[in-house]
């Protein structure tokens, strides 16, 4: 399994988008600077009244499939 880290901000507003469904993929920047896209509904977990921030780790299986993502700070 492998294990990317990124940091992001989504404000309340623009996830709306995500929880609606109406933007169903998040792309994000790694920490390694790779370019990785995921399922929106990963971070409904994590959403507050201000929207998603934090750093989280994102880790995908042998087909790049997402299988857990979870808050670092």
């Amino acid at each position: 399994m492998r294990t990317v880290v990124f940091s992001v901000f989504i404000s309340a507003n623009e996830m709306l988008r995500y929880y609606r469904g109406t933007t169903k993929t998040v792309i994000v920047r790694t920490e390694d600077g790779l370019r990785v896209g995921f399922p929106a509904y990963l971070l409904r977990p994590h959403m507050t009244h201000s929207g998603v921030r934090g750093r989280f780790a994102l880790q995908f299986d042998q087909h790049n499939r997402s299988t857990g993502l979870w808050r670092l700070d």
